[in-house]
């Protein structure tokens, strides 16, 4: 704007001082006469005699005393080459004009000292030395000088000139404002807006020079812009008040212009929006106050000035980052953060007014898509700030930002804002085109930061935002395939990511329609091929900082098909277990009873395929294409068959009873269950598994109809939906029970509950297995939800015992329980010490049934009553121990698992009499009994160590010397057994092992060392990170003899062991002996005040 007062020439004199000047400016600064009087105009004129006589006095200095010559010399040649008038009627602005001069001086001065300076070499031998410091570095109490300065510069020379609504008004700033504003002269010479420009020009001037320019931005900044908006971009309207144009050239008003800008440029950019957005004004307001009357609106030309100028800094590179944290700071908080950050984290309303600022179009860009095309790349780098309170700040901004725009402009946002988030997701989909330039085995697709900040950014834009618009849900739907991989990826080992795709995908299914989300769960599942999933090419790795990456496969040989066969059929049994964890996370929505009555409809489907039409025709009638492509899709309907089972049978062992929400669920439920009893009927003989599911079918309808869910006429509607099935059975079931209940059920439901047989009664008390002696069903005072959903809840336990488990297929041996014999499980509920001979007869006898419900029911209730110390049990102890054990023999997990549990505690009532038979057993050879049983028995003896506790101890050696001798066994799986149970072991023993100690490292660095199978190496070195696990500190007194050989061992398995799952449990053990001896030699200091008693 305004050209530099160009340096003094040859005849200038010496360089001032710049404590000279300082003195200058002090004695301008100095204060008259008092000012205590309460009257307006005495204050007025205080004032003005006050800057006359330090005029006068400054003057005086001047002329009479020669150490001020030198400053005198300056200030007249700055002042002879200034084009502003310097003196004049009103005595304001001749003390401003002597203020600019001497500021220029200053300036002057200070430049001139910084090109003399030459500070010399720094001394090698003392480098702590500060470097000399520069001679026109200002003192702290020199810079409260020059500010005082430019205060008063400010006052005098630019706000008594701005126009109403121009920058704050003086009057309301502070009282000495209101007298200043009335003290100046408008109407002498020189014109007030020449007054302005001058004042603005000069400091600009003084700006130019790094220390003076902070000191006046950082505090005049808004007044200085508000004077140059008036002087460029005023508009003249009125003929009677002297305009900008009769004063200044057209010339000088385009300087004005430049140097608005010019200074825009160069100051902090926060700072520059700040100011802005106060010189725009707040809204229109009703105000009654007349100060705030004034205060309420600046002009309209400055408000589109202002929300131009603002556009501008908007659509600068880091933009965006310059408007919110002009908008925050302004609010209170620091630039990284400050004090007041959490709280601007939590003002909501602020964010969506910087996100409705950002996601507005100004009017001077060229289109929109140009200007959000420049703006949506800085809105994703405000997710990515490392700084916690600043992070918090920004990523509430862009979050909100990202929800506005893309509920305002679905197309744009969807294009620059989810295209760049998904991208990752998106360069690895099934349904993408890799170059062949990144077809390399190895080769890098998306890199470890890529994926977790995409990742992250995904998990603040969704779940974060909560903002189920349509564009976000369609944009996210076509990646979920490979987000459900990448989750069931980080399951099989530690990653930070694990949570976050856990929460978009639980967040993503809730929010989405029933039938998009069953879809999606299909494509999880492999149901669906067409769901778009990873790439065949590309796989899931583990990047060298721990997180994860993507990469293209290694090429197969035909060496590695079996392996690979393995891989992936591993990999979809992990899947599908990865899918049930979500899906018991989902059942409070009603999605999880959703996708398992879909599953169940899958498994009535292959339940009614014809058999017949499966037959290949003869091979003269096809050719060999033909016969191939059949065959294709054979293998591929039967892998689907295998697994909706595989689910089914995840599903049965992973959701609880809340799986079913509504009463529609529990009959949908039971329609496909019927219906799938009755395609089975249809197409092959009757079969014990189908009869037991018919039975329990009709025997949950009884259940709803007889009282344990409070039903609603429209439940009623719901109901019917059963009619047609209960039609069909009644037609083709042979039985005629049956039949007769599904007729009574029919009427019942069709009568909508004004007519109940004694069938359906009697249906519903077996059905719950809780019969009164009246013969009514007991009502328990629960909600008629959690009454549906347990009795739902009981049948599905029933599926999943009634062969839909992949080990025992569709079909089953167990039938139906005979009513005539009631249940062994009713005799739990009964109180201690009731119990009869004829009913402990009748569960014994259950123990040996067939059935394998009936025969785990007898078994736990057996348990059950040796956990209550039921006396008639144990005096039977003997022949319990031999139920027990022959039931160990069985294969099926419900039966021995119930029998390992009654030998548990059968042994802790009897730990003297039993504990040595286990141990027999477990000791013995392959020959006597199977490998399974004998882990089976070692599974029995872990629980009776976990049971007697510190009472182990007494059988520590014979403990401990059965499983030393189980690690000399042939099998290689008894041996890993035994290591397994004696690592435990020892974890509980703590200081009693004693000597023991020796001849189990002894042990254990012959098996790591010399076994032959990688399994019992593993198990081995695991059990040392048991062992120094569990002693944690205790270790060094315990291990004391052997830790040293412990160690020896260790390193030599991390060196030569050639399993890398051996090497990394050798690690984890170095690692907990690492802890503990650093523990040790250097223990953690405790600061603690002792209060000793003298005698």
């Amino acid at each position: 704007m305004a050209a530099p007062v160009q340096a003094v020439g040859n005849a200038a004199q010496e360089i001032c001082s710049l404590d000279r000047i300082l003195e200058a400016l002090k004695l301008l600064l100095s204060p008259g006469g008092s000012g205590s009087s309460s009257l307006q105009v005495t204050k007025h004129d205080v004032l003005l005699a006050t800057l006359k006589s330090n005029l006068s006095a400054l003057e005086d200095k001047f002329l009479k005393d020669p150490q001020w010559k030198k400053l005198k010399l300056l200030r007249d040649e700055i002042a002879d080459k200034a084009e502003w008038p310097q003196n004049s009627v009103d005595v304001t602005w001749s003390f401003t004009s002597q203020t600019l001069l001497l500021l220029l001086c200053l300036k002057e001065t200070m430049i001139r000292l910084a090109a003399n300076f030459n500070p010399g070499k720094p001394n090698p031998r003392t480098p702590e030395v500060a470097p000399a410091l520069s001679p026109d570095a200002l003192s702290i109490s020199q810079q409260k000088t020059v500010q005082f300065v430019l205060q008063f510069v400010v006052t005098l020379g630019i706000c008594p000139y701005l126009k109403p609504g121009v920058g704050v008004p003086l009057r309301y700033r502070t009282e000495f404002g209101a007298v200043v504003q009335d003290v100046v002269c408008l109407d002498a010479a020189p014109d007030a807006t020449r007054r302005l420009y001058t004042s603005c020009r000069v400091l600009l001037n003084v700006a130019q020079h790094t220390s003076l320019g902070s000191l006046i931005f950082c505090h005049h900044f808004v007044d200085i812009a508000a004077g140059l908006c008036q002087l460029g971009f005023c508009p003249t309207k009125s003929k009677l008040q002297t305009s900008a144009e009769e004063v200044l050239t057209e010339e000088e008003r385009t300087l004005s212009r430049g140097a608005l800008r010019d200074m825009l440029d160069q100051v902090y950019q926060p700072l520059a929006v700040r100011e802005l957005l106060t010189l725009q004004g707040g809204p229109p307001q009703s105000c009654t106050d007349v100060k705030t009357q004034l205060r309420c609106r600046a002009p309209a030309w400055l408000r589109r000035l202002c929300g131009q100028l603002l556009s501008e800094r908007l659509m600068r590179p880091n933009g965006v980052q310059a408007a919110v944290r002009g908008i925050l700071e302004g609010a209170g908080a620091g630039a990284a953060g400050g004090s007041d950050a959490e709280a601007m984290a939590a003002d909501w309303k602020k964010c969506d007014l910087i996100a409705k600022i950002l996601a507005t179009c100004p009017q001077q860009s060229l289109s929109p898509e140009s200007y959000y095309k420049d703006i949506c790349p800085q809105v994703l780098d405000l997710f990515h700030f490392q700084d916690k309170l600043t992070a918090r700040q920004f990523q509430r901004v862009a979050t909100t930002t990202f929800i506005t725009l893309s509920r305002e402009r679905p197309q744009l946002a969807a294009k620059y804002l989810l295209q760049p988030v998904l991208a990752p997701l998106h360069r690895c989909l099934n349904t993408a085109e890799i170059p062949e330039s990144y077809r390399v085995p190895g080769t890098i697709l998306v890199t470890e930061e890529e994926l977790c900040g995409c990742i992250e950014d995904v998990f603040k834009v969704y779940v974060v935002g909560n903002e189920p618009l349509t564009v976000l849900m369609d944009s996210l739907l076509p990646v979920l395939g490979v987000l459900f991989l990448l989750y069931c990826f980080t399951k099989q080992s530690v990653s930070h990511i694990r949570s976050l795709c856990q929460e978009i995908l639980l967040w993503i299914l809730g929010k989405l329609e029933r039938k998009k989300a069953i879809a999606s769960l299909k494509g999880f599942a492999g149901l669906d091929k067409a769901v778009p999933s990873l790439h065949s090419l590309c796989q899931f790795r583990v990047a060298t900082q721990g997180g994860i990456m993507i990469t293209i496969k290694e090429a197969i040989s035909d060496e590695d098909e079996d392996e690979t066969l393995y891989q992936k059929v591993s990999s979809e049994q992990d899947r599908v277990e990865h899918l049930g964890d979500l899906l018991s996370l989902c059942q409070e929505c009603g999605l999880a009873g959703d996708f398992f009555i879909f599953c169940l409809k899958e498994l009535t489907h292959v339940a009614m395929e014809n058999e017949a039409e499966l037959k290949t025709k003869p091979f003269s009638s096809k050719s060999l294409l033909e016969l191939e492509q059949r065959q294709t899709l054979l293998v591929e309907g039967q892998e689907q068959k295998l697994l909706v089972l595989q689910l089914m049978a995840v599903l049965c062992k992973r959701m609880s009873e809340q799986i079913f929400t509504n009463i529609t669920q529990v009959v949908e439920f039971v329609a496909a269950t019927l219906q799938r009893a009755c395609a089975s009927l249809a197409h092959q003989a009757e079969s014990t598994v189908e009869s037991q599911t018919l039975s329990m079918s009709m025997g949950l309808v009884a259940v709803i109809l007889g009282g344990a869910v409070q039903l609603k006429s429209s439940d009623f509607a719901v109901l019917k939906q059963l009619l047609p099935l209960l039609e069909k059975v009644s037609n083709t079931y042979p039985d005629p029970v049956i039949q007769e209940l599904a007729v009574d059920l029919r009427i019942t439901i069709s009568t909508h509950g004004a007519f109940a047989t004694e069938a359906i009664s009697k249906a519903a008390q077996s059905t719950l297995n809780k019969e009164d002696p009246e013969g009514k069903i007991e009502e328990p005072q629960q909600s008629s939800h959690e009454r549906h959903t347990d009795v739902a809840h009981s049948h599905l336990e029933q599926q999943q015992s009634h062969g839909i488990a992949p080990q025992t297929g569709l079909q089953s041996d167990a039938p139906v329980t005979p009513q005539g014999v009631n249940e062994p499980s009713t005799a739990t509920s009964q109180k201690s010490g009731s119990i009869t001979t004829e009913q402990l007869q009748e569960v014994i006898l259950s123990a040996y049934d067939p059935q394998i419900p009936t025969r785990a029911a007898a078994l736990r209730t057996l348990s059950h009553w040796i956990e209550q110390r039921e006396a008639k049990a144990l005096e039977m102890q003997e022949k319990l121990l031999k139920i027990f054990l022959e039931n160990l023999e069985h294969e099926d997990t419900f039966v021995y698992l119930s029998a390992i549990q009654g030998v548990a505690l059968l042994s802790d009532v009897y730990p003297e009499k039993i504990l040595p038979d286990l141990l027999a057993q477990y000791d013995s050879s392959k020959d006597k009994l199977r490998p399974e049983t004998r882990m089976k028995v070692g599974e029995v003896l872990m629980r009776i160590v976990r049971m007697l506790g510190d009472m182990v101890s007494k059988y520590r050696e014979p403990l401990i010397h059965t499983f030393l001798r189980g690690v000399g066994d042939p099998d290689g799986a008894h041996r890993a057994s035994s290591l397994a149970n004696l690592g435990e072991l020892c974890q509980r023993l703590d200081f009693l092992l004693g000597s023991m100690v020796h001849e189990i490292t002894a042990c254990l660095i012959a098996v790591a060392k010399t076994d032959s199978e990688v399994q019992v190496r593993r198990a081995a070195i695991h059990v040392i990170v048991l062992l120094l696990r569990g002693l944690s500190q205790k270790a060094t007194e315990v291990l004391s003899d052997v830790l040293k050989d412990l160690y020896h061992l260790l390193k030599h398995v991390v060196c030569l062991e050639p399993d890398d799952v051996a090497k990394l449990h050798a690690q984890l053990a170095l690692e907990e002996l690492d802890d503990i001896m650093k523990n040790f030699l250097f223990p953690p200091q405790k600061l603690e005040k002792k209060i000793v008693v003298l005698p």
